[in-house]
């Protein structure tokens, strides 16, 4: 299945990805907001192709929105290792931990990752350094269920 959605012009570009977190509350009353509110929020997508149409869009600013057609994409994090099967669910439980200056920080609190979520265990790869003392290891988690908690924020884009 194809999914085109709306970005940015300035953010439209072949391999670029970004998390979609949510609708923003100011675009309830916008004729678009069915093909830019189409994502899922809290997933992770690629964009893999640019098509011409653009649009006017109030939240871009100077910039006009541009459809895109992006993919659904894994998402890293670090989960416990007992639990880290490829291809198993799992209830994702994010990290009490509030060391921001380890190195997995970020995996141990991925972006629209929330506790108590299903996600599917989609790869395994390396053991983590954890300075807690936790047996972590860093995978590829895919959302297998909706979420239902919208984000006041659209997209979040990832520093490449």
């Amino acid at each position: 299945m194809t999914l085109i959605t709306l970005i940015g012009r300035n953010q439209a570009e072949i391999g670029k990805e970004f998390y979609y977190l949510g609708p923003i509350a100011d675009c309830r009353d916008c004729k678009l907001k069915g093909v830019c509110f189409n994502l899922e929020a809290g997933s992770r997508y690629k964009v893999v192709e640019i098509r011409s149409q653009t649009h006017e869009c109030r939240e871009f600013h100077d910039d006009e929105a541009v459809a895109v057609v992006v993919e659904k994409i894994p998402t890293p994090a670090a989960i416990p290792k007992k639990l880290a099967m490829e291809g198993s669910m799992i209830t994702f439980s994010e990290s009490k931990c509030e060391n921001l200056a380890c190195n997995n920080y970020q995996l141990c609190h991925p972006v629209g990752k929330t506790g108590g979520s299903k996600y599917k265990v989609v790869s395994v790869s390396s053991d983590l350094d954890c300075p807690a003392g936790e047996k972590m290891v860093r995978a590829d988690l895919y959302r297998s269920a909706p979420f239902q908690n919208f984000s006041p924020v659209i997209l979040s884009y990832i520093s490449t």
